[in-house]
């Protein structure tokens, strides 16, 4: 999965953020009707209005109003309208005013709607930390 280790590694100087072919490609989508649980790896976008219990990775990610994840995720950028009950790795976070969060964001660049509601911890993250994570940090107590 090419994107994937493409993904993993936010851009440094002089690189752009241009995605790859595969990740300007259309959407993915997993409806309401959809439960998965496991890991789930997705070259370009993907949007949950379902139900994903487990680790996701995606070039972006956008958790749709009624959809509901459980579970880690690492994406360049995640849009949040939904439920997430997990942790966050991503450059670029962004918080809908219907979303409901539990967990920690990571990230460097975030926008959190009024209305939104978030219980957590939201740390700030250099460029850096992004393009090292080859691998989800341990859970800690």
């Amino acid at each position: 999965m090419q994107i994937l280790a493409h993904k993993s590694r936010a851009p440094g100087a002089g690189q752009s953020l241009a995605l790859s072919p595969e990740a300007e490609a259309a959407p993915s989508f997993l409806g309401s009707r959809v439960g998965i649980r496991g890991v789930l790896e997705v070259d370009g976008e993907l949007v949950i209005s379902g139900h994903v219990e487990g680790r996701i990775a995606a070039t972006r990610l956008v958790i749709a109003k009624g959809g509901l994840v459980e579970g880690d995720i690492v994406a360049r950028e995640v849009v949040i309208a939904g439920h997430l009950n997990g942790r966050v790795f991503a450059p670029t976070v962004i918080i809908e005013d219907s979303a409901e969060v539990e967990g920690r964001v990571f990230h460097t660049n975030i926008t959190v709607a009024r209305g939104a509601r978030v219980s957590g911890r939201m740390p700030w993250r250099p460029l850096s930390y992004f393009e090292t994570l080859d691998k989800l940090p341990e859970v800690r107590p």
